[in-house]
């Protein structure tokens, strides 16, 4: 059925989905949540060959999604994602789909069955706002219900952040959790995050556990015809609501966990006393629910006034427009990460997403100094912007730093995560010293490598010890996880933990995490005393980023700060660390238009862009671990990269080491670095730069970034064939030797719960 919308572009979106879903996909009656008893969804054989209205008119085309659903648990960075039908859901055309989820769903639940018999199975489940994700949301406690496994789920089955589901399954000692987002992806697309009893992401071996127990599922429904999966009534007590409800959603564990943290009297205090309003702008209205309680609760609430506090699957139409970046007419979304930079069609740079927030008319009325803090659907990313005069915009583009024109000679700076991190882990360095805590522990920071040289330098100035691992969270998560086996293991011992550029880093004696984070946007930080669970799990930080943490320390800045710019604070940051790399950029390179509502093309477009992708990425992983191996020496790949890219005006004489780093090729220069990572879910290619000249580290990036990955002669001469077609299952094999080497496998033994 075709829904209508308030939205014009909404409008739009539904009209094109509506008229390229054949009728077979609109008539699908699969399961019907709808109905809130009990019932049960009978797989077929049919249902895993492909559609054919004579021969097999049951056809789903399952095993088809399922080769692409395992394809991406083996390498996915931030859950298994991609577009959905977001009219009719049951549409196993597109990666996420009703039928999908429920035997992801139905296969985790065996696999937790397998492993801990005759126990009580708790997990807890949550979403944002997205489309179809509180059918996702009912789906996975249902069925969970059905197969003996208890969900706490939020009172009326309501919105929380990505961050909150995390902490409770580590703060409750529950099993784990399911998290329905996208982060801060398009309107389209969603996802399911799966949470292990530490709270984080699954990592690939965890996600092919339950990928192998789908495989079992299809082998017996070939072999028998049919395999029957049962769904609870929407009620089924094992659907808890009322734990969730007792707690407020977690919301007083965490709002105590902050007070051990971040949210001590040393910055509370500077936000109570601050005279002007702090902004938020929660897209898709979602983070409101949780960060006003969590607020309030600190006694800063008054402080702080909002943007679009509604919740809505279309995100206010902020990041869609209807043209595409080539100005052709049709539906196309940016996504509502506000630091996307795009180019308009007479090559002038723009911030797409940021110009649909409408901040011209809205920050009318607020004065020079108000700041702005943008968080994500799921509340687990935040941007940092503020209001200035626009005659600071020399010095401004001095030091790097982008802004948005908002009229009456006033400005919106747009910092990067680079540049607002930096900022909030030096503020809370000093917070440290100034309550005299900083030399009670050593210090040690965990950062994705494509995020900030300046971080690495800041550290180094501070004493602060910093690990790089690969993009992704759950590789944060992964260090957090060594360092505390270690501190419990041999707890008078210095810490030692190798990074993913290949360096052992001590850490010392009972060290303590002041900051881990990337460059998209996500951070954590540290308490003092270890963060114990509610049976005795001790963690440095937990193991999601979080936004209302960031939103804390940022705002204690600004109040700290008062008539003085965040601008003005970076550049005294960079002073005072003597900052060399004060530059960074990020070229995102999509091959295909996801917001494509014809799925076919959809398909072969990404297919397409997936070559394109791979091409890329293998031209220069295939030096990077040539000379890993020994094969190539750096010589030889500064002359590769000279023949191919002098004529583009690069030159790579100054190169010092090119290094895979889990996901990517990481050019080390004397003056920037450069990495090219693919994209791990996507038909996307990711170009990042940090050094000392922002026009220099951009030009690096794009050419880099954009090249189509054609081997030239000298690669082919230096570079044999075999290791070229095979340098990506080499790669996988040092990604994983750097995942195992200390890692704490310790079991999860479910305790005895008290609710």
């Amino acid at each position: 059925m075709l829904i209508k919308s308030d939205n014009p572009l909404e409008n739009e979106l539904f009209k094109s989905i509506y008229e390229k879903t054949p009728d077979y996909i609109k008539n699908l009656n699969l399961m019907d949540f709808s109905n809130k008893g009990e019932f049960t969804f009978t797989l077929r054989r049919e249902h895993l060959k492909p559609y054919n209205k004579t021969v097999n008119p049951e056809g789903l085309n399952l095993e088809e999604w399922f080769a692409g659903y395992a394809k991406e648990a083996k390498v996915s960075t931030a859950g298994i994602r991609g577009p959905q039908n977001i009219l009719n859901p049951q549409d196993t055309r597109f990666p996420i789909n009703l039928v999908g989820i429920v035997l992801a769903t139905l296969a985790k639940a065996l696999v937790a069955k397998e492993k801990y018999p005759n126990k009580r199975i708790v997990k807890v489940a949550g979403c944002e706002v997205r489309y179809n994700s509180q059918l996702f949301l009912d789906a996975i406690a249902r069925i969970q219900a059905a197969q003996g496994i208890e969900t706490l789920v939020p009172e009326g089955r309501k919105t929380i952040p990505i961050w909150l589901a995390s902490f409770l399954a580590f703060k409750l000692d529950l099993l784990g959790g399911e998290y329905i987002t996208s982060s801060h992806g398009i309107s389209v697309k969603n996802a399911t995050k799966d949470l292990n009893s530490q709270g984080s992401q699954y990592l690939p071996e965890e996600s092919m556990e339950f990928v192998d127990k789908i495989q079992e599922i299809f082998d017996i429904t070939n072999k028998n015809g049919s395999y029957e999966i049962k769904i609870s009534a929407h009620d089924n007590p094992l659907i808890n609501e009322k734990a969730m409800a007792s707690i407020e959603d977690g919301v007083n564990l965490y709002v105590e966990y902050l007070k051990s943290g971040v949210a001590q009297d040393i910055n509370l205090d500077l936000i109570k006393n601050y005279d002007s309003k702090i902004l938020v702008e929660c897209v898709g209205g979602s983070a409101y629910r949780t960060l006003s309680r969590v607020l309030n609760k600190l006694g800063i609430l008054d402080k702080f006034g909002w943007f679009n506090t509604d919740e809505t699957p279309f995100f206010h139409g902020i990041g869609k427009y209807d043209h595409t970046p080539k100005g052709e007419k049709a539906f196309y979304d940016y996504s509502v990460d506000a630091t996307v930079v795009a180019k308009k069609t007479n090559g002038e740079n723009f911030f797409p997403v940021i110009e649909t927030m409408g901040y011209g008319q809205k920050l009318k009325e607020y004065p020079v100094g108000t700041a702005v803090l943008i968080t994500d659907p799921d509340h687990d990313r935040l941007t940092v912007t503020q209001i200035e005069s626009a005659d600071n915009i020399d010095k401004l583009k001095k030091n790097g730093i982008d802004y948005v024109e908002l009229g009456q000679n006033r400005i919106l700076t747009v910092f990067t995560a680079n540049q607002a991190f930096l900022m909030i882990m030096d503020f809370w360095a000093k917070q440290l010293k100034a309550k005299g805590l900083w030399n009670n522990h050593p210090r040690f920071m965990i950062k994705t490598t494509a995020s900030a040289l300046s971080w690495d330098e800041w550290g180094k100035n501070n004493g602060v010890k910093v690990i790089n691992v690969p993009v992704g969270f759950k590789e944060i998560a992964n260090i957090m996880k060594k360092v505390e086996l270690k501190l419990k293991k041999q707890p008078d011992k210095e810490v030692v933990i190798d990074d993913v550029l290949g360096s052992p880093i001590n850490l010392g004696i009972n060290p303590r995490l002041v900051f881990g984070g990337e460059e998209s946007g996500g951070m954590i930080m540290g308490t003092e005393e270890l963060i114990k669970s509610e049976h005795g799990r001790q963690a440095v930080a937990m193991r999601e980023k979080s936004a209302t943490e960031a939103i804390i320390v940022a705002s204690a800045l600004i109040a700290k700060l008062k008539n003085k710019t965040l601008s003005q604070y970076l550049y005294d940051v960079f002073e005072e660390n003597n900052i060399i790399g004060r530059f960074d950029t990020r070229v995102d390179i999509a091959y295909y238009n996801e917001s494509e509502p014809d799925i076919n093309k959809l398909k072969a477009d990404k297919i397409a862009g997936e070559e394109k992708r791979t091409l890329n990425d293998v031209f220069y992983l295939s030096m990077a671990i040539a000379l890993r191996e020994g094969t190539l020496s750096l010589d030889d790949i500064k002359n590769i990269l000279n023949d191919k890219f002098n004529s583009d005006g690069l030159n790579f004489d100054n190169l010092k080491s090119v290094k895979f780093v889990g996901d990517g090729t990481y050019f080390e220069f004397s003056d920037k670095y450069i990495e090219i990572r693919p994209s791990g879910t996507d038909a996307k290619t990711k170009a990042y730069g940090g050094g000392r000249n922002k026009d220099n580290i951009q030009k690096y990036a794009t050419i880099l970034g954009n090249y189509s990955g054609e081997r030239t002669s000298l690669h082919k001469q230096l570079i044999p064939a075999e290791l070229y077609n095979n340098c990506k299952d080499i790669a996988m094999e040092y990604y994983l030797a750097f995942v195992d080497k200390d890692a704490n496998n310790e079991p999860f033994e479910i305790p005895e719960y008290n609710f």
